[in-house]
């Protein structure tokens, strides 16, 4: 196998420890080069990082020669655009959550796609964790019996501590972030629902501005009828008293339920006979299990651990849970 030489275009927050570091501890796998609009901050994060390149401009380092991979890690609004111009190169491309601000520029991309030599896979990276191929596992082998619902609580206050919070807050300016900290938080959630029961039959939800804190919406639900009959219903809630913050997905099945919160590291599996929590241990870099995956896909062995197709999906039902009342 030859070695993926990646370029991050974005290299913000996510890519300090949840992503950047694990470009260069992945077999095969080596960053080149990272870009960041501000030259200072791009300079600092390449010597801390121990990265050869840096740039302050997306189309110098889509034009080094070293590259054949890009990491797109920008605020969604400008992922369109970035994805495009490699794909236009030839290049192969990782993309952050959510893809694109709205289900037609994901489609746009898929569209790209196929015209293209490169390769594009998503970062929903809970598909690669330990905890969560666990929780596929356990629905795979019927260990619940037959899945009947599935219910995700995403509750938090108006600051949530989930949230990095930078200066310019561009989570809740829905121009750069298609929407509020739903759009940050529930592709998680909702690709995990994908990951674990295929393909949608019907969706639809609702999104409201409840507390007027900031100028987009803090209070989001919507349903899942999967084609296998299984039904999710979703709350994602952004203005609640601390002590009612919650994080926890629960699926039902006909011999019992299995429930773990999605930023977590603990599963439990309750059944007529027993009930078990099996405990997790934190990753040093979340992405690193995808990653891996990710470049094993663009070099030709094994199929993409999050297809394109699968993330216009994603960005359909998020559009369907984000219509206003």
């Amino acid at each position: 196998m030859s070695n993926i030489t990646w370029g991050i275009i974005g290299c913000g927050n996510v890519t300090e420890k949840k992503s950047g570091p694990a470009f260069n501890k992945v077999p095969n796998s080596k960053l080149i080069a990272v870009m960041r609009r501000n030259a200072e901050k791009a300079a600092d994060y390449a010597r801390r990082h121990n990265v050869p390149k840096w740039y302050n401009d997306g189309e110098q380092l889509l034009n080094d020669p070293e590259i054949n991979s890009v990491y797109v890690a920008t605020p969604p609004a400008s992922h369109i655009d970035y994805t495009l111009a490699a794909l236009k190169k030839g290049l192969n491309v990782y993309i952050e959550k959510p893809i694109t601000l709205n289900a037609a520029e994901a489609i746009a991309i898929a569209d790209a796609v196929k015209q293209s030599t490169g390769k594009v896979s998503i970062a929903h990276y809970r598909r690669g964790q330990p905890m969560f191929l666990y929780v596929k596992e356990l629905l795979d082998t019927n260990a619940i019996g037959d899945v009947r619902l599935a219910q995700i609580k995403m509750w938090q206050s108006l600051r949530p501590q989930l949230i990095t919070h930078l200066e310019d807050n561009w989570r809740i300016n829905p121009a750069l972030s298609g929407g509020g900290y739903f759009h940050d938080l529930s592709p998680h959630q909702l690709d995990l629902m994908l990951f674990f029961f295929g393909e949608p039959e019907y969706y639809n939800g609702r999104a409201l501005n409840q507390s007027g804190y900031y100028g987009c919406d803090d209070n989001v639900s919507g349903q899942i009828i999967f084609k296998n009959k299984v039904v999710v219903d979703g709350s994602w809630s952004f203005n609640v008293a601390e002590h009612e913050r919650i994080d926890e997905c629960k699926i039902i099945g006909s011999k019992g339920s299995i429930s773990f919160p999605v930023f977590g590291h603990a599963v439990t599996i309750k059944t007529t006979d027993k009930e078990e929590t099996i405990n997790f241990a934190p990753l040093e870099h979340v992405q690193q299990p995808m990653i891996e995956k990710v470049v094993n896909y663009f070099n030709g062995d094994g199929d993409t651990p999050c297809a394109i197709d699968e993330a216009v999906v994603l960005m359909k039902i998020m559009d369907a849970f984000s219509q206003p009342i």
